[in-house]
């Protein structure tokens, strides 16, 4: 969507009011900002910051490789990493550079960067400046909430992943390796799919976890997959209001409005039911499969992470057409999808009489 607009605004041609909305809701959360502007932006900042990986790595590949070796494998991976791709020139992803400080700070800077979104990128560009002019600056609810979800969803699972496999799957690794590997491998199931760990000699208590970061993806607005950061957020905000009994949805002295309460629901119950569905299909196809396998590869699908635990290529023909509608649905987005099959306009202005069902 952004490259086509691009190209017809290159071009000349005329955006309907309608396309430029779609456009704009997808990189802007407030009311609609100038659509050259944006389209713009996003491709400067990705440049920018792939240009920046690039270059970081070339550098530092520029020891073992020539240097059109460096600089291919450099602007390959430093777009894969921001992109939330994947993939990798590498037969074993990044379990060869474990150890190595360089790559893994700018691969999960990349990832990150690429994860937060655009608008969040945007903006703390904008904070940024004004802090240099110093002059009073205002942070979004968006970009708090992005932002703050963003660094506990790193910092704790990643305290977890090394309390739980110090001596498992990290023994025999010196203090720094365990600690990149523990980050790294937490990082990077946010939609991102390398790895610097073989992820068959993980626990089951990590395995649960990586999963449930797949879920839960990157960002609204961003270059990653899952139901998102934001519709989690959202989520726990509605939970908190229930349980301390507040009729509105309040985060960080703001109010949520119903319709994104009703809208962050639907996206998780959609994505739910869409894995689920998979998963059976999957267990009724693939019966010499173990469950955490193909729990694994459909919540790796539908948050178009890249990871597995090596049943990919065991699929048959059946599974990895399943696999494939998975991945689909999980880039354009569930509520997407529910949009292309529902009615445009509702039809009729009546109501039918009230009952109630029993909850819980």
């Amino acid at each position: 969507m952004t490259f086509s607009t691009l190209i017809l605004l290159a071009a000349g041609k005329r955006i309907s009011i309608k396309d430029r909305i779609i456009v704009q809701q997808d990189f802007h959360h407030t009311a609609p900002r100038d659509i050259k502007s944006i389209i713009t932006r996003v491709f400067l900042y990705t440049l920018i910051l792939e240009g920046i990986g690039a270059f970081s790595l070339f550098f530092r590949w520029l020891r073992e490789y020539s240097w059109l070796e460096s600089i291919c494998k450099a602007v390959f991976h430093s777009v894969s990493a921001f992109c939330n791709a994947g993939f990798s020139l590498f037969s074993g992803s990044f379990l060869s550079f474990r150890g190595d400080i360089w790559i893994n700070l700018t691969i999960m800077l990349l990832i990150i960067l690429g994860g937060v979104g655009f608008l969040v990128l945007d903006e703390v560009r904008n904070i940024f400046f004004r802090l240099i002019k110093r002059k009073k600056i205002k942070v979004s609810l968006h970009t708090e909430l992005v932002m703050i979800i963003t660094a506990v969803l790193i910092l704790l699972p990643s305290l977890i992943f090394l309390a739980v496999e110090w001596n498992q799957a990290l023994a025999g690794f010196s203090l720094k390796d365990k600690v990149f590997s523990s980050f790294f491998q937490i990082v990077t199931p946010r939609t991102a799919g390398f790895n610097t760990l073989n992820l068959n000699l993980l626990s089951l208590p990590i395995i649960f976890l990586l999963i449930m970061l797949m879920f839960i993806g990157a960002s609204p607005g961003s270059t990653g997959g899952g139901v998102k950061t934001c519709t989690i957020g959202v989520i726990f905000a509605y939970l908190k209001s229930k349980i301390t009994a507040r009729e509105s949805v309040n985060v960080f002295y703001r109010t949520i409005p119903v319709e994104l309460v009703t809208k962050a629901f639907t996206v998780v119950t959609l994505a739910i039911l869409i894995i689920f569905l998979s998963s059976f299909l999957l267990f009724l196809t693939q019966p010499g499969l173990a469950m955490k396998e193909i729990l694994f590869e459909v919540f790796s699908a539908f948050g178009t992470v890249g990871l597995s635990l090596g049943i990919t290529p065991r699929l048959n023909d059946f599974g990895k057409i399943i696999i494939i509608f998975t991945m689909y649905i999980g880039r354009i987005g569930p509520l997407t999808l529910l949009y292309a099959f529902s009615r445009e306009k509702s039809y009729g202005r009546f109501e039918y009489a009230e009952e109630t069902v029993m909850i819980g």
